[in-house]
Parts: C-alpha cells; structure tokens; sequence
C-alpha cells in the first residue's frame, strides 16, 4: 500500500467512524478510546491470522507428547496474542443484530488480556456498552467500518492508522486533546535530529507515546546505516492519567515496541530512578505550570542540579512550606539535563517565554550554557499544536557535545497549512530542517544524497505528470478550435516535449555519479544539472499562463455574445471541464516542481554542501554570541531577518494583474445576467412581469 492508497483508507475510515459520533450524543472522549480499541482488535487478529496455520501445526505435532503446550503458550511465543474464537474480528463482525455486541466485545478484549497480562485493564470493556447509548447498532457499524483494513495489514500499517485516529481525536478535543498527543511532524523532527540509534529511550510526559513510535520508525529507516550495531531501542514513559496511559500501552503493542508505560505524577514521583539512566529523552510536558510544591522539588536532585526556579520575593512565614515553584519550565528543563547519561541526547517542547526567563530561571540557563549541555534550539511555527497557538522552541541537549557553540535555527516560516488553525510539516520540510544539524556535524554527503533524493522524486512525477498532456490538449482543442487556440497548445505540447531531453541528462547524471564519493564533485554536478530544469519549469508556466489567458477570452466572448443575443451569460460545459482540467494541470506541475524548489532552497542556502550561518535560518553562535545576548536562548536574537522578494518581476505582476482584471469582468458579466434573471423571476411572482 502506497501512501497516497495509505492516506485514503485513513481519510476513508475515519469519515465512517466521526459519520457515527455525530449522529449520537457521544463526545469526543467517550468515543476515542473504544474506536482505538477497536483498531488494537483488527491488528491484534491480523497479526494472530498470519501465524494461525503455524501455531495449529505446532499444537497437532506437540499434542500427546511430553512436550505438549497449550494452544495459547504456542501462539503468544509465535505472534504475541493468543485470540480464542469468540475474540475473533469475523466472529464478532457476523453476530446477528439482535446479539448484544457490546457484551461480545467485552468479552473479546477481557480474553486478549487474559494471555497478554501486561495489557491487563488496559483495554476498553465497559465503554461499548456506552457506545449503544442513543444507537444500539454503533458497535457493529464500526466493526463493519474496520473490516475494511485489508487482511494483509501489518504492524505499520496499524501503527499509522493508530496514530492518524489519535491526532483526529486530539483534534477534535482541542485544548484537551494536546494533553495525549503531540503532532507527528513535531516528533519526527525532534526524532531526526537528536537520531536515537538503540538503548533507552525516557519520556516523563508521555501522553499515548508517539514519542516512542517516531523513534522506532527512525531506526526501522535508518537499519542500513546503523548495521553492526545495537539498534532497538527499550522504551519508559510515565503519564498522570489513567487513560492516556492506557491509549500508550495500547499504542506500542500496536507498533510492536519493547518498554513500559506506568503511572505517575512526574514532580512528585520517579518510578525509574531516572538520575542519569537514559539514553534518550524525548519530551512535551505541560508548559507554565505554577502549582507545583517547592519543597517537594528542591532536595531532589532531577530538578536541583541546575538550580531551582524560585519567586523574586521573599515569602512570609505564615506561608512557609506552602510556597509553589513560580513556573514548572525550568523543572523540566533541569529533568531532561539529569535524566541523561554521560553521551545522552534529548529534545524537548517548551514555551518560547522560557528561552529568555529572567531571575532564577536565568541563572539555571546560564547555568546550562556554561556547562555546555545544550546542542541547539529551533524556533517552530505558530499554530502547530492543539494546546497552544503561540509557537514553541525544541531544545536539543547533548552531553557528548565537542564544541562550546549552540545551534540556532528559525523555522517560524517553514509549514504547511493543514486547516485554518493548524499548520504541520511535510516530510520534506523535515529533512530540509535536519539537513542543517547533519551539515553541522560534518556529514556533508547526507546533504547530496537528499539532493539526490528530491531529483528521483521529481523526474518520477514529471514523467507521471506528462501522460495527462495528451487528454487535456484534446479537450483544449475541441473547444479552442480557432488558430490562436490551436497555437497556444501546440505550444504547451512542445514545452512538455522537453521532459525527453531532460530525463536523459538525468539518466546520464546518475550514470557518471553513482558511485561518487567526492562530495564537491557531486555537488557541483547537482547544481548543473538543477540549472537545466529551471527553463523547462519556465516556459511551462509560461505555457499555462499563456492557455489560462486564451481560455479567459473564450469565456468573455462568450458572454459578449450571450448579452449581444439578450440571453442570460453562462460559460458552457466543455469550457467548465477545459478550465478544471488547466487547474489539475497547474497543480500536477507544481506538485512535480516542488522537488526541484526544494533542491534551490537548499543550494541557495548551503552552496558548498557544507554548514554556513545563513540569515534569517541559522546562526552557530560562540560563547561571546551568548554573552552579548545576556545568555538568551531566543533564536530570533541570533539568526536575524531576511526580508524575501516574491520572485516576480514588474512584467509577470502587470500580466497577472491584467488577467485579475479581466476574470472579475468576466464575473462581472456573469453576475449581470444573474441579476437580470433574479429581477425578472421575482417581477412574474409578484404579478408586476
């Protein structure tokens, strides 16, 4: 399954299931956990089905000997589940109507914990009972709703669809949601940068434990690379409440992770003994909080190594052993710091205001700095999170650091808007932002090999993209049949016709530089054969523009002619379908251009393949840097602004002025005849016609 067949399902699955919430009385909250519930079953059978034949022939042989097992012993060493018949997905999805399937579905989840003790109350039971509130058929449509993850899925798959269904729900939830959930696109990026390559991974905030999933999937990517070495990683999280803890355990069963999910209340409790003992930390945690007991944090030493956060003000005595920690930030600040070993790396969330606190909170982060424990802070774009619009900072630690500088980075306008009030990062964006940590490091050749990348994905969409050509100039002909009509697709034709010449100089590029190590080399051959594809990109635009100017005559000639004749002005079907099919075309050229913006964002930045401060993104900043900042961790304060120019030159804005123009007189036109038509309707109704 590919990822647009991918995203499909997941849009698909998760219309049917919100179509059922909406037509109930249920919230958001009582819906999420049974709905999840319902997609661990469907992963916990396919996984079960694939071994099923294995584990019976292994019950038969063993059977009567003195090495005879249980059926469930043989299917939890084989697959990790052990489903008796009445726990099975098609049992349950072809119980009659009038069964109670709620109470079936009880059952089924009580007998999965039953053989998997470590998920014993974990999952949902009674909230199916719940769901038959105000519809006693919800249950069973959203088994049918689930039935239609194919049969074959595995583990990623599920893992996907797992995480797609939590980030709708904390969607949905808003405020709330954000307590369980942190944007997969956040994740990853904290993930790729700080590359957890095996060892124990710490999260003491870690809602459903996306954190874990993201770092497993970088290592299942990065398998190759990490040959001959330990790669797995063991997981620790530890949540407040019960039921995100419980949506956790739920979610790395799901993923298939090794690790642990407990209980507890992060300021006041330490299940793991966390003082240096990690590998990895990865981190949301609640930003501001002030209700914290300063007594309870201030001999501990996960929160004291670094200093305290404390009030300006001296508290009275009559408020003594009362007094609360002004702000819970640096608490976690100084968690993260501690809970590492001695090369241990981490990433965190925090608010922005926390990268230039003062008082107390200034002290411990200048206390960081001079200890040289902080790697990099990056700045994110507002609106990336359910909980907070206001945009937060990464902080990247790393205790094996072998300079005294910090990176900074601005990725405040680096995004892609999803809705009206939530922004995320696409893939590409993600690698374009760890390709700066990589070059810092000196891993020069990571930045040719994405170059690399992003040409492969390119040429694939053009070539893709040209096969549309042919069917869309038709239609252009059978309405543009004059010559001026006929010349402008000729032309669009022949501008495509150039893909040809282009694929091969491609073929040749990958052919001389396969196997190139030197990376200047490559980089050079990169940038050359990038500048080939830039006219081509041009005259493409142009040729559209040129169509989308000549379709737009069309148009106005037809409503001159409609007013001229005294009927209403439309625009015909077969103009209706061409001006669709331009816009399919101008969407398919820039989803297949995008890969090469990417490829001259990135030269333009980094021209040598090598990292070099650049204005407005990121900034290496010495120890003076961060002496003259009177220690600040604001990234703004070091990167600067660059002020960026549309790209258009005086000819193309009056070009696209003038077509601006002309459409609103088209509509203008349109919306006369509209006029005309409502005045006479409304004058034969009220008898004045």
């Amino acid at each position: 399954m590919n990822k647009e067949q991918l995203k499909k399902l997941e849009a698909d699955l998760w219309s049917a299931a919100d179509k059922l919430r909406a037509n109930s009385d249920l919230k958001s909250s009582e819906y999420a956990t049974p709905v999840l519930g319902l997609i661990f079953l469907k992963f916990a059978d396919n996984n079960y089905r694939r071994f099923e034949t294995e584990i019976h022939a292994e019950y038969t042989k063993l059977k009567g000997s003195r090495r005879e097992k249980k059926i469930s012993d043989i299917a939890i060493e084989k697959c990790g589940f052990y489903l008796p018949d009445h726990a099975r997905y098609e049992h349950l999805l072809n119980l009659p109507e009038e069964k109670n399937i709620a109470k079936a579905l009880k059952e089924a989840m009580k007998a999965i914990e039953e053989y998997k003790p470590e998920l014993e109350g974990v999952l949902p039971k009674d909230e199916y009972a719940a769901l038959t509130r105000t519809d006693k058929t919800i249950p069973q449509q959203l088994l049918r709703t689930f039935a239609d993850i194919p049969a074959d899925a595995t583990g990623d798959l599920f893992g996907q669809i797992y995480e797609y269904f939590l980030s709708e729900f904390a969607r949905s939830e808003g405020q709330k949601g954000g307590e369980f959930f942190t944007p997969r696109s956040v994740v990853r990026l904290m993930v790729e940068i700080i590359e957890p390559h095996g060892g124990k991974v710490f999260d003491p905030a870690c809602g459903s434990g996306g954190m874990f999933v993201q770092s497993a999937q970088f290592i299942a990517e990065h398998r190759k690379e990490l040959k001959g070495s330990e790669s797995g990683v063991y997981v620790c999280g530890q949540e407040k409440t019960r039921d995100t803890v419980n949506l956790a355990k739920m979610n790395l069963a799901v993923n298939g992770l090794r690790g642990e999910i407990k209980q507890a209340n992060t300021y006041y409790e330490d299940p793991y003994q966390s003082f240096g003992a990690f590998d990895y930390v990865l981190a949301n945690p609640p930003f501001n909080v002030d209700d914290v007991s300063l007594s309870s944090v201030e001999k501990d030493k996960r929160f004291n190594t670094y200093g305290i956060p404390r009030n300006k003000s001296k508290v009275k005595k009559a408020d003594a052993g009362k007094e609360t920690v002004p702000n819970g930030n640096y608490l976690w600040i100084n968690l993260f710091a501690t809970s590492l070993k001695a090369q241990g790396r981490a990433a965190l969330v925090m608010a922005n205001s926390a990268s230039d606190a003062r008082h107390s909170e200034a002290d411990i982060r200048k206390t960081l700095i001079e200890q040289n424990l902080i790697y990099a802070m990056l700045t994110l774009p507002s609106n990336m999170f359910y909980t907070v619009t206001l945009p937060a900072t990464l902080w990247f630690f790393d205790k094996a650091k072998t300079d005294d500088k910090i990176l900074f980075i601005d990725a405040r306008n680096i995004f892609t808007q999803i809705d009206r009030a939530h922004r995320e990062f696409s893939e590409e964006h993600i690698q374009n932002i760890a390709i700066i940590s990589q070059l810092h490091k000196g891993r020069r050749e990571k930045f040719v090999q994405l170059i690399d990348r992003y040409f492969a994905a390119g040429m694939q969409r053009l070539v893709e993209n040209k096969t549309n050509v042919e069917p869309v100039s038709a239609q252009l002909l059978e309405v543009l049949d004059d010559a001026g009509g006929k010349q402008a697709v000729g032309e669009l034709v022949q501008q495509w016709a150039g893909l040809a010449k282009l694929k091969t100089r491609y073929e040749q590029y990958q052919e001389k530089h396969a196997d190139e190590s030197a990376v200047d080399k490559k980089n050079k051959a990169q940038q050359q054969l990038r500048e080939a594809f830039d006219p081509f990109f041009a005259a493409l635009h142009e040729g559209l523009k040129h169509l989308d100017k000549v379709v737009r005559q069309h148009e106005k000639q037809q409503a001159a002619q409609a007013q001229a004749e005294g009927k209403r002005a439309t625009t015909d079907r077969k103009t209706n379908a061409l001006k669709g099919a331009l816009e399919e075309l101008h969407k398919e050229v820039k989803n297949a251009e995008i890969f090469y913006q990417y490829i001259h964002w990135l030269q333009e930045r980094f021209p040598k393949a090598e990292y070099e401060d650049v204005t407005g993104l990121c900034k290496l900043a010495s120890p003076a840097d961060l002496q003259e900042q009177d220690y600040s961790l604001n990234p703004g304060r070091y990167v600067g602004v660059v002020i960026e120019e549309d790209g258009k030159t005086e000819e193309e804005f009056i070009d696209e002025l003038l077509a601006m123009n002309e459409e609103l007189s088209s509509l203008n036109i349109v919306a006369q005849g509209l006029v005309e038509v409502v005045d006479h309707n409304v004058k034969r109704l009220t008898g004045d016609a």
